[in-house]
C-alpha cells in the first residue's frame, strides 16, 4: 500500500478552475443535468434487502432514491427514503409486522406503476422544460427511458438541478411516492 504524505497549505493562494467553466441556466440543454446510467453507475438495492437496512444505508450515504433490482439485476421498481420513513412503514408495524422482517419489496413502487420521460424528448429539451414538467407533476425525481433499447437510461433529480443551477426549486410533492412517477409522455 502506498503511503500518502500531507503538506502545508499556507503557501497556496489560488484555487484550480476549469479552463472553460460550465455555466448553466434554464435554456441550457436538459442533458446537462441528466444522470446518465451509461456514464454513471445507477444506485441500486436488492429487492430481498431488509427495509431497515435500506433505510440506514440510504441515510448514511445521503441517498433519497434507489432503483430496486432482483437477484438477476433486473429492474423491478424504485424505493425512496420517504417510503421507508413514512406512514406506510408505520402502518405495517401497526398491522403486526416486525420492523426487522420487512423487506424493500414491501415499500417499493413496482415498475408496473411507474411512468418515465423518453430519452429523445429529454435530449431535445432544455432545463427549464424539465423543471416545469417536474413542477406540473409534483415530482422530485423522474426516470428517463430509452424506448428504442428498452432500458432505463437515467434519472432526473430536482435537487441535482437546483444544486447545479444554484437555484431554489420548489417542487410540491404529493404525499404518496407512488404518485411521484406519474409522468405522461410529452
Amino acid at each position: 500500500m502506498k503511503t500518502l504524505s500531507l503538506y502545508e497549505t499556507t503557501p497556496i493562494d489560488e484555487l484550480a478552475w476549469p479552463d472553460s467553466p460550465t455555466s448553466l441556466d434554464l435554456s441550457s440543454p436538459a442533458l446537462k443535468v441528466f444522470t446518465d446510467f451509461e456514464k454513471v453507475e445507477p444506485l441500486v438495492i436488492e429487492s430481498s434487502s431488509f427495509a431497515t437496512d435500506a433505510e440506514v444505508a440510504m441515510k448514511k450515504t445521503h441517498v433519497r432514491l434507489k432503483l430496486v433490482v432482483d437477484n438477476d439485476n433486473k429492474f423491478v421498481g424504485v424505493l425512496s427514503l420517504d417510503d421507508l420513513i413514512g406512514p406506510d412503514f408505520m402502518a405495517k408495524v401497526v398491522q403486526g409486522f416486525k420492523r426487522e422482517e420487512l423487506r424493500v419489496t414491501d415499500f417499493m413502487t413496482p415498475k408496473s406503476k411507474l411512468k418515465a420521460f423518453d430519452y429523445s424528448d429529454v435530449a431535445n429539451s432544455n432545463i427549464g422544460n424539465l423543471i416545469e414538467a417536474l413542477k406540473e407533476r409534483g415530482q422530485q425525481h423522474c426516470l428517463v427511458i430509452d424506448r428504442e433499447t428498452h432500458k432505463i437510461r437515467g434519472l432526473i433529480s430536482a435537487s441535482d438541478i437546483a444544486r447545479k443551477l444554484k437555484l431554489s426549486i420548489n417542487i410540491n410533492s404529493e404525499s404518496s411516492f407512488s404518485n411521484i412517477f406519474n409522468v405522461l409522455y410529452a
